[in-house]
């Protein structure tokens, strides 16, 4: 019977950042996962970078740029003439981004002494493992620490059943082989957002059908207004407080019905995609005396520090409490083998950003208004739009505006919410800010380079106290 000081089960960001970490501090590490890739053989990076964030991120990039050249150049003086859009070129360009990356990972493993164990793995009672290869026989592994990184699958709904890739989840809509001529998308959130904008840069008709009365209600209220008026004007039709009720596929195409507050209505499109969120992957996980328990959600049992009921065994990601992304679940993987080495890390669940890739991108961190006034605090706002920052307008990215607030006593910064160009980079900065417990005067009193659009995050802690240079103040001090 093989034994290993640490085994983790899973080998998506959360697992892999806690097998190469567990390896690096001198444990005898595996890590166990079922995944297959696209050629049947092992592959590693879970959801993330297989069909998640990697490959949606390329076909993100890949259509603004087609959308640059094709309708923004010509502000520029560029004039490119004709263009189109090759779509399997695209996608295959999609897939060897994913094969560098997970080949990566793959590399990591190796250079860095983790065991590689290609197939499922169960946790038994006492710390041992069931692990089953692809081909063979099923084998117990023992360790001393054992962590749970299964990770997440997209949530199937009994209106749209999945039909080969008519109608598919976030994974399917990663492999369109054409451009539809008209789009569904079942869910408004960061999933159908982002796979909207992508086929509707590219020529479909999109309509995103969301049961919620509220756009992005996890956003802040101004930064999510902007954001739909803007994915209006981008030919997105959002298409709030409808629930679908059925789908049938026709030779037409697929006929979707769902009601709204005027009643049953019902729409025709090509494809349909169906992002309506993600759940735990705990099937065949968990042998009945594991010891590890669910909570009423679905997700395993953890407290702060992601132990779970049972001794010694801990688990972190997409299967545990909190966002389901990627960056929070590599922190608590990192987080958990550091303290089984008797180091003692936390992970600020405070200070966890959270990015929707659309353009112009939304990102956000800490507390929003409305959380601020249903708890009853005092805070003061600051914000500054990219509209009059000289670096936005120059590269045409005037939209947008960051958002800052701030407490109304100790001035600390309790949320930074950014609609604009790159803020999937500029919001590190109000993380880097709240981890060390920055005030919006300390922000105010760092020096930006000019012209840049961290000016705007510059401006924003500056409008707290009405200090901001390149805007009307309404308070002077």
């Amino acid at each position: 019977m093989a034994k290993y000081d640490v085994i983790v089960i899973g080998a998506g960001p959360s697992g892999y950042a806690a097998a190469i970490r567990a390896a690096q501090l001198g444990m005898n590490t595996a890590c166990v996962d079922k995944s297959l890739g696209k050629d049947g053989r092992p592959t590693l990076g879970g959801t993330c970078l297989n069909w998640g964030c990697i490959p949606s991120k390329a076909l993100l990039d890949a259509s603004h740029k087609y959308v640059e050249a094709k309708e923004n150049f010509v502000d520029f003086g560029i004039d490119v003439g004709e263009l189109s859009m090759d779509v399997p070129r695209m996608i295959a360009q999609k897939d060897a981004v994913v094969d560098r990356l997970t080949g990566g990972i793959a590399g990591l493993f190796q250079g860095n002494g983790v065991t590689q164990l290609s197939g499922r793995g169960k946790l038994l009672a006492g710390r041992r493992v069931e692990f089953t290869p692809h081909e063979g026989a099923a084998e117990i592994l023992e360790a001393d620490h054992v962590v749970l990184a299964p990770g997440s699958v997209p949530v199937e709904i009994p209106p749209t059943p999945l039909t080969d890739d008519v109608i598919v989840d976030s994974t399917g809509a990663l492999e369109f082989e054409s451009v539809p001529s008209r789009l569904g998308v079942i869910g408004a959130g960061v999933i159908g957002l982002e796979l909207g904008s992508v086929w509707g840069r590219l020529g479909s008709d999109v309509v995103i059908l969301e049961a919620l009365e509220d756009f992005l209600p996890v956003a802040d209220p101004r930064i999510a207004r902007d954001a739909l008026r803007e994915f209006g004007k981008q030919g997105l039709d959002i298409r709030l407080g409808t629930r679908v009720i059925g789908a049938e596929v026709t030779d037409a195409g697929v006929a979707v019905a769902y009601q709204d507050k005027d009643g049953g209505k019902s729409l025709t499109v090509d494809k349909l995609i169906v992002a309506v969120g993600r759940v735990p992957y705990t099937e065949g996980l968990l042998a009945p005396d594991s010891g590890v328990n669910l909570d009423e959600r679905g997700f395993l049992y953890v407290d702060d520090l992601c132990a779970t009921d049972a001794p010694e065994v801990y688990a972190i990601g997409d299967v545990v409490r909190g966002p389901m992304l990627a960056h929070k679940g590599m922190e608590e993987g990192v987080m958990v083998v550091e303290r089984i080495a008797g180091h003692k890390p936390l992970v600020n669940y405070d200070c966890v950003p959270s990015v929707i890739y659309t353009h112009p991108e939304i990102a956000w961190v800490g507390k929003t208004e409305q959380e601020l006034k249903a708890d009853g605090d005092a805070y003061r706002v600051g914000s500054f739009a990219f509209a009059a920052t000289g670096r936005a307008l120059a590269g045409n990215e005037g939209v947008g505006l960051v958002k800052l607030l701030a407490d109304a006593e100790t001035d600390r910064i309790l949320g930074v919410h950014i609609l604009g160009p790159q803020a999937s980079e500029l919001i590190a900065q109000a993380v880097i800010a709240m981890e060390f417990g920055a005030s919006a005067e300390d922000l105010g009193l760092t020096m930006f380079a000019h012209p840049t659009l961290s000016e705007a995050v510059h401006e924003a802690a500056l409008g707290i106290s009405g200090n901001a240079i390149h805007m009307v103040n309404r308070r002077k001090t």
